[in-house]
């Protein structure tokens, strides 16, 4: 059986790992098929495609897609896009601008708050790059105010906190428009994470699958035991195809780790059994 890490980060966002790094750590740790799934860009794609090139690893292009949804961000996998796609490269770009946009606005919230300097800090981490809430963690952390990634959250930049802005992201149909016009699958990325009620969370699964989406990741390393066995059930529920993966950054989310995952319940249809599975041909490389 082959090991399947369909969600993992490198420096072209939020990760820590150059993209070639990655690839390397994967191979280290026996993943067979990986998805480099960046947030809002496919910058990585061609040098972490590069380096799989004659591994043991099948690299597959990957996105993760910032969405607005109910008043809360959703995150949407794209799972084998082909990174060329320019309707894709235009709905990703503009979701940078606003990035951009916001991470200006959380580094003046911050002076306020008495951070300095956090904005500038992070331009001259990314060297170009897209600025994350993950690299203003990193920084808050350096400074001395906070002591992990997740006390900064807690404190500074989730809603009703100091360096909160909130997101202007694409809107569900946008998102799995690009990905299918990318001839990917969409897949809704660690759906227990997002604060939602069951109610909620059963409208979502019922407009993202009646809008093209694809699949639900059941097995996350953002999920616990209980919590994956729930999107089991959500997938036999609304039909939906699962898919697993890590959520790796690196050294910025050490508890997450690179195809180190629970096994898949073998009653569930994949995404990668779908007839639609655009990667085969990758696959079998």
């Amino acid at each position: 059986m082959l090991n399947y890490d369909l969600h993992s980060h490198s420096t072209a966002s939020d990760g820590s790992c150059k993209p070639s790094e990655l690839v390397e750590i994967a191979i280290k740790n026996n993943v067979d098929v990986l998805a480099l799934t960046d947030h809002d860009t496919v910058e990585g794609v061609d040098e972490a495609l590069k380096t799989a090139i004659g591994t043991s690893v099948s690299l597959i292009p990957g996105v993760e897609v910032s969405v607005s949804w109910n008043e809360t961000t959703i995150h949407i996998l794209g799972l084998g896009v082909d990174p060329k796609s320019k309707q894709l490269n235009l709905g990703l770009s503009a979701l940078r601008e606003f990035r951009k946009s916001r991470a200006e606005e959380i580094g003046r919230l911050l002076e306020l708050a008495g951070i300095p300097d956090t904005y500038q800090a992070c331009v001259e981490r990314v060297n170009g790059g897209l600025i994350s809430r993950t690299h203003f963690a990193q920084v808050i952390i350096e400074k001395g105010f906070a002591k992990d990634i997740r006390k900064v959250f807690k404190k500074y930049l989730v809603k009703n906190k100091p360096g909160y802005v909130p997101g202007q992201w694409a809107d569900l149909k946008e998102a799995i428009d690009w990905i299918k016009e990318a001839g990917g699958v969409a897949v809704i990325a660690h759906p227990a994470r997002y604060k939602l009620s069951a109610t909620k969370l059963r409208k979502l699964f019922e407009e993202f699958k009646s809008l093209g989406g694809g699949g639900l990741e059941v097995i996350s390393g953002s999920h616990s035991d209980l919590e994956c066995i729930r999107m089991a059930d959500y997938c036999r529920q609304y039909d939906l195809s699962a898919s697993m993966g890590s959520d790796f950054h690196g050294s910025f989310h050490p508890w997450r780790h690179l195809g180190k995952l629970r096994a898949m319940p073998e009653d569930l249809k994949t995404v990668w059994q779908l007839d639609s599975w655009p990667c085969e041909a990758i696959i079998k490389k």
